[in-house]
């Protein structure tokens, strides 16, 4: 319940960006996403599952056909909803490409318009991350026609790098969040990335379309409220 209210709170305030209901691959949690944001300005639903063998065997107990077919039936239940449809494949980073691939082509044929592909636990480099994001938009159907994402943690320190290489090689969007906050050793921090492309824009050659000036007071009213402090010599903020 507390969830639900907090999405619906978020999408009739937020106008300028959409908001996007993140589901698990379960057709009741596809619905509830979006009866929360029924009356939003502008928003979408966001549904994922996981695709290495290490999480299909061991935490969905499901074959790689199962997991194809559940992908399909709550891609298309979200495209219901919404034409602005995400599909993440979890821990895609250690997952056999030609699977991913698989995937990823039958969520477009669904009806997704995003595919994120996520570093679920910090484990890739910036080398293989550019080859993976690579190897998708030359092989997932319709490749051209959708959005490549991205969401990279930070266990080893280089959730920025990866992010950064994923847009070198085509990705056009980044998740990643205010301070590096998230899981574990967190995710790729927002302040970090947009800064990076500003300030190297004549190598990157992309615009963000954040407020910079927002980011500093951003990071300390987040710190205010979680009551995790920034570390002093944290790149941006600290």
């Amino acid at each position: 319940p507390g969830d639900f209210e907090s999405v619906k709170s978020i999408g009739q305030e937020i106008r300028d960006s959409m908001v996007v209901s993140l589901c698990r691959m379960v057709e009741n949690d596809v619905d509830r996403g979006a009866e929360a944001l029924k009356d939003a300005h502008n928003w979408g639903l966001h549904t994922f599952i996981a695709s290495s063998q290490l999480h299909m065997k061991h935490k969905l107990q499901m074959e790689p056909d199962e997991v194809v077919k559940a992908t399909t039936r709550c891609v298309e239940r979200a495209k219901n909803h919404t034409d602005n449809v995400e599909f993440s494949a979890e821990d895609a980073t250690r997952s056999e490409p030609e699977f991913l691939v698989k995937l990823f082509s039958e969520a477009v044929r669904a009806g997704a318009v995003v595919l994120n592909v996520p570093d679920t636990v910090g484990y890739t480099t910036p080398d293989e991350m550019y080859e993976l994001i690579n190897r998708l938009m030359n092989e997932v159907y319709q490749a051209d026609k959708v959005i490549f994402s991205v969401h990279c943690h930070n266990d080893l320190g280089m959730g920025v790098a990866n992010s950064l290489a994923a847009v070198r090689a085509g990705a056009r969007q980044i998740e990643c969040t205010i301070n590096g906050i998230g899981e574990r050793a967190g995710n790729a921090s927002l302040e970090e990335l947009v800064m990076a492309i500003n300030t190297r824009q004549q190598y990157f050659q992309f615009e963000t379309g954040i407020t910079t000036e927002q980011i500093y007071p951003s990071s300390k009213l987040l710190s205010q409220i979680t009551g995790v402090g920034v570390q002093p010599n944290k790149a941006i903020v600290g």
